[in-house]
């Protein structure tokens, strides 16, 4: 038996949600799971990885029974309140190579890239109007430090024949990012963008088109780790033969997650429509962008002309737990809002019209892992997409419906699907001695865009970064 975290609601819905939730205004009402029930497969989450998890469940056999249960809504977490970052792995290609080996990194990265084309032929094919834009994604230094900090990943895919990165010129970047303070950048051309509510929400009515029984306000409260297992709600309960757990960050509190996923949260603003001065600024195409720093800052513009803008990395949970201060970003709001000032101080009297926040499940090694939760082959698992969700979920989807199906293929059997490679350390050591690495990165962020050296203690602890972040991140050193 294993007690689930409850699944607590954002004290505010993103922008994202709310311009969905317009389209859907009875879509709050759903009546909750209540009774017996029995399903071939029981996904637990209806965000991205549950979505299309049972969607390639059915693709692959439409004759199996799969049932969807949602704490909230479908794209009440993170898959809908997050950038709208549609992502390739190929920026970590030498990772995964590092991880899996060269032909399965590769495979991966390549699998990866055709996920975003995968997601914009989807959206077409369903009339999903999801506001997806295959803009690439400018990869840029705000700081004088993070000039080249992309150049491993660029001379990475080169050396493997893989097309992918345009180096851009700094004058170059700054036009097309709207602001002087970009110092130079990469375009990596795979990338996308997507209003990821509207995704997520075209994505439960295709599941549904497809047989898929979803029941959302419905929290997992409890699973049954026997054979069959059995996922308990607060009114209802589902015998299924296998169940899928994909509840993003809320997994960490179980014992087999917690060491391998630290849930971290994620601020966002948006600005006013400004259609007139991005028109002004030059940012008039449809790329994303995002800094090197560690807690990096990323944004877009909107259809409606808002820039979208959030920043990663503020706030940790001791063991695995989300507290409220997760679902408000209280205090958090003011360091977003003035890292978008200090990119953009052109637009300093554009005000701030939204802000919302929630929980990200960041790895060890900042990239996803599958596996079956305490060796049971009959309760599988997806998570650690560490705030770069949207297009490798689609990956996730496909080695957990595989899996599931007991298919043997080459995503039952990737090495990915073996659970996580690398741990943190154990609680309180974990907590502690990170908020002690987080101030640091904070200081050295700050140094860096000052260009001034960082002390001795704040390189000592730099040293801790996690693996999976620590060589992207430069330290502003003495001397």
């Amino acid at each position: 038996m294993s007690l689930l975290q409850p699944v607590t609601r954002a004290k505010q819905r993103a922008l994202w949600l709310q311009e969905a939730l317009a389209m859907e205004p009875d879509a709050e009402s759903a009546e909750p799971l209540s009774g017996s029930h029995r399903a071939d497969v029981c996904v637990v989450g209806g965000g991205y990885t549950g979505l299309w998890t049972a969607l390639q469940i059915k693709w692959l056999d439409p004759s199996v029974d799969v049932m969807l249960v949602e704490a909230d809504i479908c794209g009440g977490g993170a898959s809908g309140r997050n950038g709208g970052f549609v992502t390739s792995w190929w920026s970590k290609l030498t990772s995964l190579i590092d991880v899996y080996g060269e032909e399965e990194g590769v495979r991966l990265a390549r699998e990866s890239a055709a996920a975003v084309v995968a997601i914009g032929t989807l959206c077409a094919e369903h009339g999903i109007d999801a506001d997806f834009r295959p803009g690439g994604v400018l990869v840029t230094a705000t700081a004088p430090a993070h000039r080249g900090a992309w150049d491993e990943a660029v001379r990475a895919t080169r050396d493997r024949g893989f097309d992918v990165f345009t180096t851009l010129e700094p004058a170059a970047v700054a036009q097309r990012t709207g602001s002087p303070v970009h110092l130079g950048g990469v375009w990596d051309r795979s990338g996308a963008r997507v209003q990821p509510a509207l995704l997520a929400r075209g994505l439960r009515r295709v599941a549904i088109a497809h047989g898929v029984r979803i029941w959302e306000r419905s929290p997992a409260v409890e699973i049954l780790r026997g054979r069959p297992p059995v996922v308990r709600t607060a009114f209802g309960a589902v015998v299924a033969d296998k169940v899928v757990l994909a509840t993003n960050a809320w997994l960490a509190s179980l014992p087999e997650i917690r060491r391998a996923v630290l849930p971290m949260t994620s601020d966002m603003v948006a600005t006013a429509p400004i259609p007139d001065r991005l028109q002004a600024t030059g940012w008039t195409g449809d790329e994303c962008v995002a800094d090197e720093h560690m807690m990096v800052h990323y944004y877009r513009t909107t259809r409606d002309g808002r820039i979208a803008f959030g920043k990663g990395g503020c706030s940790h949970a001791y063991l695995g737990r989300i507290t409220p201060q997760f679902q408000d970003p209280g205090r958090r709001v003011a360091r977003t809002e003035q890292s978008f000032r200090r990119i953009y101080p052109a637009l300093a009297d554009v005000p701030i019209t939204h802000t919302w926040t929630g929980p990200i499940d960041r790895s060890e090694t900042n990239s996803p892992f599958f596996g079956h939760l305490d060796r049971n082959p009959d309760i599988l698992y997806g998570v650690g997409y560490s705030g770069t969700g949207v297009g490798p979920s689609y990956l996730g989807g496909r080695i957990l419906a595989a899996t599931a199906l007991e298919r043997h293929d080459e995503w039952q059997d990737s090495p990915i699907n073996r659970g996580p490679r690398s741990l943190y350390p154990y609680d309180p050591v974990r907590y502690f001695g990170g908020n002690m690495v987080r101030a640091a990165v904070v200081r050295n962020e700050h140094d860096l865009n000052a260009n001034q050296p960082s002390g001795p203690l704040v390189q000592l602890l730099h040293r801790f970064v996690p693996s999976g972040l620590r060589d992207n991140e430069p330290v502003a050193r003495l001397g």
